[in-house]
């Protein structure tokens, strides 16, 4: 599993973030923040994970990735100043630090590391964002549908009796909305994996069964 933005920082570092915020929860289900809000706080999640989306052609959510515990949330609004570039809405019960905008700011001008670690950060999300967009291109919806489940078992994944079993409960309309694909198209192309017996699926639960094929596959 890769480690969080909030592991990679030194513990005098994230000490010092700590005591400028003030945690929150919030439950299963419930939007953090919208779309298009005005800038506000930092978030750092510390339990839980959330969702993050984009209003889609037709009110269809369009669906970004998913945070989880250490990750950041909210980071680029509050240092560029521009609305929030997605909704970010909790999936299970999230427990997070918030960090006023204006803190945060004053913590990351006067700590070169913890500047170092927040455009590590942004470029690995603007990595993911190129290797995304690479996808659209190259990729079947089977092949897409491959590489998200491959994702989800790095960052969400436990070992189990028959697999990797995915911890994060997703739907079929969600994969469907994180591939740019339809779910009948998702549907099939899970139809395809179960029948090589590289995943077993369940309402809202997937196992990988197979999981060097599945990353082979999808490259």
């Amino acid at each position: 599993m890769s480690a969080s933005w909030l592991d990679g920082l030194a513990a005098p570092a994230a000490a010092g973030l700590r005591e400028l915020g003030a945690e929150r929860r919030y439950g299963a289900g419930v939007a953090i923040f919208h779309h298009r809000d005005e800038p506000g706080s930092v978030l750092i999640l510390l339990e839980g994970r959330v969702k993050l989306g984009i209003p889609g052609p037709q009110g269809r959510e369009l669906i970004l990735g998913f945070v989880g515990p250490g990750d950041l949330l909210g980071d680029v609004a509050a240092l560029d100043g521009a609305p929030r570039s997605a909704t970010a809405e909790a999936v299970d019960a999230v427990r997070a630090l918030v960090v006023p905008r204006a803190a945060f700011e004053r913590y990351v001008s006067t700590r070169p590391d913890v500047a170092l670690a927040l455009l590590r950060s942004l470029a690995g999300r603007l990595r993911l964002a190129d290797e995304q967009r690479m996808e659209f291109a190259a990729y079947d919806v089977v092949g897409r549908v491959a590489r998200r489940l491959v994702d989800l078992c790095e960052r969400h994944g436990e070992e189990g009796e028959h697999g990797t079993v995915i911890t994060l409960p997703i739907s079929q309309d969600e994969l469907a909305a994180w591939t740019a694909s339809s779910r009948e198209a998702v549907a099939k192309a899970l139809h395809l994996l179960r029948r090589l017996h590289w995943v077993e699926t369940q309402r809202r639960r997937i196992v990988v069964i197979d999981l060097p094929a599945l990353r082979d596959y999808a490259g």
